[in-house]
């Protein structure tokens, strides 16, 4: 059941303003439109960054072509692509990326700005200073803006690489913790998507045909393996190789899991390896429904907590909600469920069809856009 957002505490822009909010991440480009304080179009391009900065430059190139008002558009950016190792260490990846938007961008003087977290805003010239407030800051962002909707909950943004689990209360982020490093430390960042991460993280043994087995710590198969083989994985989100550069066809995806438990395709039925697939899938929810109850835990949320999905993932939330309330400490686990993209996005009712989902895939872009025209109206 969706919990009923509260919108009051949103200020509407000035009709005339319009904002591009971007997340810069190490594998996509996520983008936001907003015009008149709506939410008018989103988009996201893959970006494999660790190759080099030309692909940024593409992604930039394609959002021009899409949004011809770019030129003349506010410009508020997150990135987590400072991790990528194209760059030689994080202050480093920060000040490549914001040069690059600089130089690529073809806004005017003083519309390029930077989420900085607790630092507000900064421009390209301030960057340098800011960038550990600007480092891997997009989850801040999400969360915050889901705090300024509902009274008390948590953020569970499911990504293709990685998930937050980012607890808000009183219209401000409850967590202490700023940096990954804080946050792995936390329970609140974990490593786990539904596209990238190899399929051999998840679990070191998987009980499949009644045996517990152990598995192959090898790069053959990737989550997108398994939620492709369970269709749950949009085709418009699985934009990455697979492991083996090999077809994303159903045969070929099998042929990856058979190698995780060294076997073909052709030693299973079609059932068994969705069995199998289940079985990786049973294996990532309980994992990460274990970071939530930490981070539920951590915070003393109370049952009448708002869980509000995001990401490309968010398809798993409501079943490791569901596992996290088997667990222990159950009792402190929400009942109550929300959308990113259609409770907390402010979509235009003119936006093109399917932009509450993308809305919802692209979260942090969208956030950063609301909460520029929030703080600057």
């Amino acid at each position: 059941m969706a919990a009923a957002p509260r919108n009051g505490n949103l200020r509407v822009p000035t009709p005339e303003r319009t904002t591009i909010g971007w997340d810069i991440g190490g594998a996509h480009v996520k983008a936001c439109l907003m015009q008149r304080g709506e939410v008018a179009d989103v988009a996201q391009w893959g970006c494999p960054l660790w190759q080099g900065l030309d692909h940024l430059a593409r992604a930039l190139q394609a959002a021009g072509t899409r949004w011809p008002v770019l030129a003349s558009a506010q410009h508020a950016v997150t990135m987590t692509g400072e991790m990528v190792d194209l760059f030689p260490d994080r202050e480093a990846g920060v000040r490549g990326i914001a040069a690059a938007l600089a130089a690529a961008l073809p806004t005017r003087r003083g519309a390029l700005h930077f989420f900085a977290g607790d630092a507000g805003w900064c421009t390209a010239a301030d960057v340098a200073r800011h960038w550990e407030h600007i480092a891997s800051a997009n989850w801040l962002a999400t969360a915050r803006h889901a705090a300024l909707v509902f009274p008390q909950g948590v953020l569970v943004d499911i990504g293709s690489t990685t998930t937050d689990l980012i607890a808000f209360g009183n219209q401000r982020v409850l967590t202490t913790s700023r940096s990954d490093a804080e946050r792995l430390v936390s329970g609140e960042l974990a490593y786990h998507g539904v596209v990238r991460t190899p399929v051999c993280a998840l679990a070191q043994r998987i009980e499949w045909r009644g045996q517990a087995r152990h598995v192959m710590n090898e790069f053959f198969a990737t989550t997108a393996d398994v939620y492709r083989l369970c269709g749950e994985l949009d085709p418009a989100h699985d934009l990455h190789p697979s492991a083996d550069n090999a077809a994303k066809s159903l045969p070929a995806t099998r042929q990856r899991l058979a190698r995780m438990v060294g076997l073909d395709e052709r030693d299973a039925s079609a059932e068994e390896w969705l069995e199998l697939a289940r079985a990786w899938r049973a294996a990532q929810v309980e994992a990460i429904s274990a970071q939530l109850r930490r981070v539920l835990a951590a915070h003393a949320l109370s049952r009448d907590a708002v869980v509000v999905s995001a990401g490309c993932g968010a398809f798993l939330v409501p079943g490791l909600a569901a596992v996290a309330a088997a667990g222990e400490g159950a009792q402190a686990v929400p009942r109550r469920f929300a959308a990113y993209g259609s409770d907390v996005a402010n979509v235009a009712r003119h936006a093109p069809a399917g932009t509450a989902g993308w809305a919802q895939v692209c979260a942090p872009s969208v956030a950063v856009a609301a909460l520029f025209e929030r703080e600057h109206d």
